[in-house]
């Protein structure tokens, strides 16, 4: 299947410059792409990485896949979906989150056909007077007050320094164009006016038969409505100290039947034919999840690897059965992360005076009752001894207590 077709078919495409020449070109031969992101941060969130996913899929269709880490365009602030003005960041900020792009984009990407770069190489050797002289002036005022990127924001305000991010852009696949022969600018569906602004720059440079292609991600929204990759408790990020890996896994596994198929094709590597057979499942035998699973399993691999899924399959189940007693502490502190927590002195105490200490019952006579009936459990076992006494050495290397009430309210008691 031409590369094309197959991101048509995933329904990855917004919107395609030169639809009929990008065709005859990824037939011909193996061509240069780019993607860019900017290092507002020190991590990508999945929001980002919808567009790295196609540039994946022709990095493993053959062509020559390039990312470019914006230390330059970062340091000004793209307008791109955004009602207000940036706040710029510090340059030390910048080329910290920098560094910790690269090795996500590395380690996502691998080495084969795989270039990564840093525009701040290029746009920092540009002077003022000749930024003004050899690309401003190719550059019109009223073209640019069209796009949508500033038109969005011409009611609240736009500065000069944000105005002028879609000739840095510009500059960047010019840039490639010339020093890597890369054709095709791939990005989100706000970058469509910086992307051809580029396109319009190659062309007066370097002339109108020259070959540049711009190709855009649709809007990712779920089945309501709302924007994908936001949860409850905010961004879903590639870092697994900002999102554990059983966090990331989980995220995929509670995704809506009326999602998941679309999120099958945009995110997972896997082939027409066995989507096809799992969107049959979710309409057939919705309550098996299999659809969802075959999602978490997938994305978590390829994002933080096999171990990563097995270990967050492994929390799962523990959760699941509440036999967590045959979990180890770093998989405790993956599962129990956004559990109530409290924490507790290293010294063996009686059950009830335990329960209450750490609040997890109101008073001592409900503590009583709720052992009594078999409703609380330490480490996995269930407790109906009045006299137990909660010993932190005794699980977990010494450093967690998890308790139990009912079938699945979790505390998690952190070892001082």
């Amino acid at each position: 299947m031409n590369i094309i077709d197959e991101l048509v078919w995933r329904g990855a495409i917004n919107q395609m410059s030169d639809e009929e020449g990008l065709r005859k070109k990824v037939e011909e031969k193996s061509i240069g792409v780019y993607c860019g992101v900017d290092p507002t941060g020190d991590s990508l969130h999945i929001g980002h990485l919808i567009p790295f996913m196609m540039l994946k899929r022709f990095q493993m269709a053959g062509h020559r896949a390039h990312i470019i880490i914006g230390g330059g365009t970062g340091s000004i602030g793209d307008p791109s979906g955004r009602s207000s003005e940036r706040v710029l960041q510090t340059m030390e900020q910048v080329h910290h989150n920098e560094d910790a792009l690269t090795a996500q984009m590395e380690h996502l990407f691998g080495k084969d056909n795989i270039t990564v770069v840093n525009n701040y190489d290029w746009l920092s050797k540009i002077d003022l007077l000749s930024f003004l002289r050899d690309y401003g002036k190719l550059f019109s005022i009223n073209t640019m007050l069209n796009k949508e990127v500033v038109s969005s924001r011409l009611e609240s305000g736009i500065s000069f320094t944000e105005f002028t991010y879609q000739i840095l852009q510009s500059i960047d696949f010019h840039h490639l164009l010339k020093a890597n022969d890369v054709e095709l600018q791939i990005g989100g569906a706000d970058q469509w006016g910086n992307i051809t602004a580029g396109i319009d720059m190659i062309h007066k440079i370097e002339g109108s038969d020259t070959a540049a292609f711009a190709l855009t991600i649709p809007l990712m929204l779920k089945a309501d409505g709302t924007k994908f990759g936001k949860t409850a408790g905010g961004a879903v990020w590639l870092d697994p100290e900002k999102t554990t890996p059983y966090e990331f896994y989980q995220f995929w596994l509670n995704q809506d039947d009326h999602d998941v198929v679309k999120y099958l094709k945009y995110f997972t590597f896997l082939k027409k034919e066995e989507i096809e057979k799992l969107a049959k499942k979710v309409a057939d035998e919705p309550e098996k999840r299999e659809a969802q699973r075959r999602l978490a399993e997938e994305v978590t691999a390829f994002v933080h690897g096999e171990d990563a899924v097995a270990q967050a399959e492994h929390i799962s189940k523990a959760l699941f059965s509440g036999d967590v007693k045959m979990l180890t502490a770093a998989e405790i502190k993956q599962g129990f992360k956004k559990m109530p927590t409290v924490e507790v002195e290293n010294e063996p105490m009686n059950i009830i005076d335990w329960l209450v200490s750490t609040q997890i019952e109101k008073s001592k006579r409900q503590a009583r009752e709720n052992v009594t009936n078999g409703a609380i459990y330490i480490n996995g076992e269930r407790i109906q001894e009045l006299d137990y006494m909660v010993n932190p050495a005794e699980s977990f290397e010494g450093k967690f207590i998890i308790a139990r009430r009912g079938k699945k309210k979790y505390f998690l008691a952190k070892v001082k």
